[in-house]
């Protein structure tokens, strides 16, 4: 108890201290409200600046058989803005449900071109295209496995940019789930040394992956009524959304699903947090779905239903909206990669799934720096505590800005993009 009340009082000076050296101003203390409301118009980085964004795809694996029902993610797409001269580049990495061109990830996208890098935007290997075109199992979540496809894509991608402009250097950033498979990215690195990433930058990652899916799971016990009431409470959201969707540009289930939402339906502080779990439940739905299309194991739909492109999968696709993350993990991720390695145990898996299970990588790599808040909702209490254990002084820990929530607010952005900045080789000007 005394040990736990002098790691308390450490962790109050701590922040305390950064406050006091360093005034921050991002609005909300609140880490439901920053999450879901993000930042605020007046309060973000501006750039007045054309990005010539391009929008590509590409076939990761030539022999690759697709289902029919979702043949039109038989090719990854991705976009790219390149300089007009010589450049280093950055790989972006979307957060979990995280389409290339997703709201975060854009505005990333915008800060370093700005800032004279040539930019990748790569959506999260969680989404459905991903799934379908770029995982070699199709079965997402494994640390080290979408490390590797994500590699793999890197590697196509430069090796078609290489042919447009001259690459001086090389980054990879994620916010995320994508800042953990960016840490994950980075030791796949130096094994085969292809890009030999100058820096790397973690933008608010979890710390263990099965500890941040079970808050997110958690999160819908908000919802009036318990877990049980979830279908008429996404009936009557989706009913609502109308009010969304006429004001959005584009219809978007990623992180500007939940601005959008609060903004049109303005929703009590302690529907927030069913929000968030909600928005998350949607990514692992079309996650749980995709995958075990493209599988045939018989997690979501009978084993060997085959639907066409013209079928409705109708009441198989309201059964993944009832599946989370963790029955995703315990019902099918587990078991899968266990039938492949009987010597598993789940917690053997759940702690590979795991930035402490490369601590000590994580700890000696210099290049790797990580941004992160105090209060993240991903988060369970205490493991703030392993990044500046681990990084030092390469952790920013921001004493607000819940999930996400102030990663487009100007003092984060300038840092974002100081941490390669400054790391650009041989002084190169940008």
């Amino acid at each position: 108890m005394i040990r736990s009340l002098g790691l308390l009082a450490a962790c109050f000076w701590a922040v305390t201290a950064w406050a006091a050296a360093e005034p921050y101003g991002y609005p909300f203390d609140d880490p439901f409200v920053a999450t879901v409301v993000g930042t605020p118009e007046e309060d973000r980085a501006k750039f007045d600046i054309h990005v010539p964004t391009r929008r590509d795809s590409l076939t990761v694996f030539e022999d690759r058989e697709v289902p029919d029902f979702l043949f039109y993610e038989a090719k990854l797409r991705y976009s790219y803005a390149l300089q007009k001269k010589p450049a280093p580049l950055v790989f972006l990495i979307a957060g979990t449900g995280g389409a290339y061109n997703g709201g975060h990830i854009s505005a990333q996208a915008r800060a370093f071109y700005a800032a004279g890098f040539h930019v990748v935007s790569l959506s999260s290997p969680t989404i459905p295209n991903f799934i379908v075109a770029a995982s070699r199992t199709s079965v997402t979540g494994h640390a080290v496995h979408d490390a590797e496809d994500l590699y793999h894509v890197m590697e196509l991608i430069q090796a078609r940019l290489l042919k447009k402009t001259e690459i001086t250097d090389y980054f990879v950033t994620g916010y995320s789930l994508g800042g953990f498979n960016a840490a994950f990215v980075s030791l796949v690195d130096e094994e085969r040394k292809v890009f030999n990433f100058r820096k790397v930058l973690l933008i608010n990652p979890p710390v263990r992956l099965y500890s941040s899916i079970s808050l997110l799971d958690r999160m819908l016990e908000n919802i009036p009524g318990g877990v049980d009431n979830f279908p008429a409470y996404y009936n009557g959201i989706v009913t609502r959304f109308g009010q969304v969707y006429v004001r959005a540009k584009r219809l978007d289930f990623s992180e500007d699903f939940l601005y959008q939402v609060y903004e049109a339906l303005q929703p009590k502080n302690e529907q927030l947090a069913a929000l968030i779990g909600l928005t998350f439940r949607f990514a692992s739905a079309h996650m749980a779905f995709a995958s075990d299309v493209m599988t045939n194991y018989g997690y979501v739909k009978p084993k060997n239903l085959f639907f066409t492109r013209n079928s409705d999968p109708g009441v198989y696709r309201e059964v993944s909206f009832r599946l989370g993350f963790t029955d995703y993990f315990h019902d099918y991720f587990y078991p899968y990669y266990k039938r492949q390695d009987p010597s598993l145990d789940r917690h053997q898996v759940i702690e590979s799934m795991s930035l402490t299970s490369i601590e000590d990588y994580l700890h000696n790599a210099d290049k790797i720096e990580v941004m992160h808040n105090h209060n993240d909702l991903i988060l369970e209490a205490g493991e703030i505590d392993f990044f500046t254990r681990v990084f030092g002084e390469r952790a920013k820990i921001y004493p607000s800005g819940g999930h996400l929530g102030n990663m487009e607010y100007r003092d984060n952005v300038e840092h974002m993009v100081n941490v390669f900045k400054n790391a650009v080789r041989g002084g190169q000007t940008l």
